[in-house]
């Protein structure tokens, strides 16, 4: 089913949500004339955007200004970063995609490409991975859970990484240095730079208000880098700066 009309049933399932306050599983599947499996994915994609809440057998509607907050936390940048970066991505890729909410916005939009394998060490981005109907093959890291990223790091998750080879690796930052590259408040930074090692390409997936921001954790050299995806409101001197420590930079209208 194309992504068109993936996204006018999810559209339909809300706006019955909005009038009845509930949907089923089965009347939902009746009614699009598809399977329930289908069904219960769009459940989980809607569910993890923050538009309802799942219940057994279908789903319930979220109070009007709860939806209204979860919609406005990811930005039209981020959104616009995400659709450029994954222009970068072709069918049968195997592609790593980091923990954080500018990474997390790209699994939506990968929702066409065939035949991916997906490598993450976020639970969030698994989650948003299995509800998607091209159905990617699906990699977890493993490892230590770490709360303030929300992700899995440490030996085992880096061992994992080394058993394999990607031709991408998509990340975001918490800063970008000019003169050295990615910057990060975390201080575990080795699980990011064995990721660097296992991919053909590094994307680095950033808004241009953290580009010059600088920290002290060092997370990624420009070495390591091969694109900057950020957005159109990057100034044309950061930009050429960048472009000079041999960075490919996509500049993503939103």
């Amino acid at each position: 089913m194309s992504k068109r009309n993936t996204q006018q049933r999810r559209h339909t399932i809300i706006t019955e949500l909005e009038a009845s306050g509930q949907v089923s599983v089965d009347d939902l599947a009746k009614r699009f004339e598809t399977s329930e499996v289908t069904i219960r994915k769009d459940l989980t994609a809607l569910e993890n955007s923050g538009l309802l809440l799942r219940r057994y057998g279908g789903a319930v509607a979220l109070p009007q200004e709860i939806t209204q907050t979860n919609n406005n936390n990811l930005s039209k940048r981020k959104l616009a970063i995400a659709r450029a970066a994954a222009e970068l991505i072709r069918d049968h890729y195997r592609i790593i995609i980091d923990s954080g909410r500018t990474t997390s916005a790209l699994v939506e939009q990968i929702a066409e490409k065939k035949g991916l394998v997906v490598m993450t060490n976020a639970l969030s981005v698994a989650n948003l991975l299995q509800s998607l109907e091209n159905e990617p093959t699906i990699l977890m890291t493993g490892g230590t859970w770490d709360p303030h990223s929300e992700s899995f790091q440490g030996q085992i998750a880096e061992q994992v990484l080394r058993s394999y080879d990607f031709d991408q690796l998509f990340i975001g930052a918490d800063g970008i240095d000019i003169d050295r590259g990615t910057t990060t408040f975390n201080e575990l930074i080795g699980l990011s730079q064995v990721m660097a090692d296992v991919a053909r390409e590094v994307v680095v997936m950033v808004e241009s208000e953290k580009i010059g921001r600088k920290i002290p954790n060092l997370e990624l050299a420009w070495s390591k880098v091969t694109t900057l995806v950020t957005d159109q409101a990057l100034a044309k001197e950061t930009e050429k700066a960048l472009i000079e420590r041999g960075v490919n930079v996509i500049c993503a209208a939103f």
